[in-house]
């Protein structure tokens, strides 16, 4: 049985993901999940939302830890699974338009019949020419693009990508399609990873990957070995450190409801915790909320968190959301 289960992935419909997870975090906290699993604490939070499926095994030994049944609905897969899927369904609609499995002989004609047609008569650039892009100026705008790229955001050598969850995230997601369009003028892809409950929103220009490493001074690669940090260009500016602290927010933050029992009877409010492993990033944020007339306060390494109702509220009025989600969460 425990070869069976190697590497594979938990499955579960929309919505009992998040439920379960949120069982097993009433009994033990996220801290113990984590090191139960040997995880980051931001997987088992991903797990939470729906941002990926669960590894099976690790599953088991949480339920196993809190006593808490594994769902009879349950299926299994392995941990790749979905690209098999995405590769079957582009054959079956190949097969579909042109009765052909995509072979060598079929393509070399219909390519034939396009250069006769149309291809010789295309003005080509240079095989090498890099794609322009508008190269906009220090905005507010381009700062909270800053921060959201050093939340949920990626650059690879010729990419940039912005993970969020399809569903929490899917209103905030079309407005971050937007807020790069309008800055840079770009195509912009947005695809759907079902293994994950995600959306990779993703533009693939190298002369976009320049400019965000060049002059936005963002990091290419892994972030939090190379010390993410806030640009100066930023911080030196209280317009653009706002903006860019509510993009920070908006794809590394949370609100949630804090609960406590006082003489046997139950009171409630919000806080906001904003998550970062990296700690230069985590102070930066720290002093731009204390600079704005916050009241922020450091826990276990790793968040930075406003406690107060009156911080909350503030927080709303002067920095904003642009992500519905906490919108909602705030106002619930």
């Amino acid at each position: 049985m425990a070869n069976s289960v190697n590497n594979k992935r938990a499955i579960l419909p929309k919505g009992e993901q998040n439920e379960l997870i949120n069982k097993i975090l009433l009994k033990i906290s996220i801290q113990e999940a984590a090191k139960l699993c040997n995880l980051s604490e931001r997987t088992i939070r991903d797990w939470r939302r729906e941002k990926s499926s669960m590894d099976f095994q690790l599953l088991q030994r949480l339920c196993q830890k809190t006593n808490i049944p594994i769902p009879s609905n349950i299926k299994l897969k392995d941990r790749w699974w979905y690209v098999h899927l995405g590769a079957s369904i582009g054959g079956k609609a190949l097969w579909e338009k042109y009765r052909t499995n995509g072979g060598l002989e079929y393509r070399t004609k219909k390519w034939r019949e396009w250069w006769e047609h149309k291809g010789k008569f295309i003005k080509r650039k240079g095989l090498f020419e890099k794609q322009p892009i508008k190269k906009p100026r220090r905005s507010k705008e381009l700062a909270e693009f800053a921060g959201i790229m050093m939340g949920d955001g990626g650059i690879t050598k010729k990419q940039i990508i912005v993970t969020l969850h399809y569903k929490d995230d899917k209103d905030y997601s079309e407005f971050v399609i937007t807020l790069i369009k309008e800055l840079f003028n770009v195509p912009v892809s947005k695809l759907y990873y079902e293994g994950y409950s995600v959306n990779r929103i993703m533009v693939s220009r190298v002369e976009l990957v320049n400019f965000c490493v060049k002059k936005i001074e963002l990091k290419q690669g892994n972030k939090l070995k190379q010390k993410l940090d806030i640009p100066n260009w930023i911080k030196q500016n209280k317009q653009y450190s706002i903006a860019c602290v509510r993009g920070l927010v908006d794809t590394d933050g949370c609100i949630f409801t804090h609960r406590y029992k006082v003489n046997g009877k139950w009171y409630s409010y919000k806080k906001l915790t904003f998550t970062s492993y990296s700690k230069p990033l985590r102070q930066s944020v720290f002093n731009i909320l204390k600079d704005n007339g916050f009241n922020p306060r450091m826990v276990q390494d790793r968040d930075v968190r406003l406690d107060s109702i009156n911080d909350i509220k503030t927080y709303f009025k002067i920095i904003g959301s642009h992500n519905s989600k906490h919108l909602k969460r705030y106002l619930k």
